[in-house]
């Protein structure tokens, strides 16, 4: 294989990671406050359980199928941010935020409101304030999230991997030692 694909397969498998990471904490984090703030008969453990399976299985196919890396290569440029500024970590995040948490909301507020009107059929639960009120919460928690925990992935998987090609120790000298 040609050293720029390995370079690629490489790259697809640190974005898998820090999907995976990225998207189990903002899973148990919206599910948490979805269950404990908004949650309007309390917290309960079932209902906890199945909002973070939900909310993680979407999570995890959206990071499988959009290329936040390639995405957010695309608004730094488009912005003329450098990669890695602070400046540039809050657009990413803003854009992260703006992919994910919608659809996590609104797939999670279809099924608490299916729950709660099923529990009580003469219950009047209108939907849209509902929706609309997690969005708002769910958004905010979610780009802080983002914000924090997503330079932090990024550093522990591409720390934990080597990017290029390994060098051979036995052709370098010490570092220290200059050349005469």
């Amino acid at each position: 294989m040609e050293e720029r694909q390995v370079g690629a397969l490489r790259m697809k498998r640190i974005g898998r990671r820090i999907s995976i990471l990225m998207g189990f904490t903002l899973s148990l984090c919206l599910s948490l406050v979805a269950n404990l703030f908004l949650a309007e008969d309390g917290f309960k453990i079932g209902s906890f359980f199945l909002s973070f399976a939900i909310s993680l299985t979407i999570s995890l196919i959206i990071g499988f199928l959009v290329p936040m890396k390639k995405v957010n290569d695309s608004v730094d440029h488009a912005l003329k941010l450098r990669p890695g500024s602070l400046a540039a970590n809050a657009v990413e995040s803003l854009v992260s935020d703006l992919i994910y948490t919608p659809i996590i909301t609104l797939v999670m507020t279809i099924v608490a409101w299916k729950m709660a009107t099923s529990h009580n059929p003469n219950a009047n639960i209108p939907y849209l304030p509902m929706f609309l009120k997690s969005l708002a919460v769910c958004m905010a928690v979610g780009y802080v999230l983002i914000f924090i925990f997503s330079p932090l992935y990024t550093r522990l998987v591409v720390g934990k991997r080597r990017m290029g090609p390994p060098k051979d120790i036995r052709t370098e000298g010490p570092r220290d030692k200059k050349p005469e």
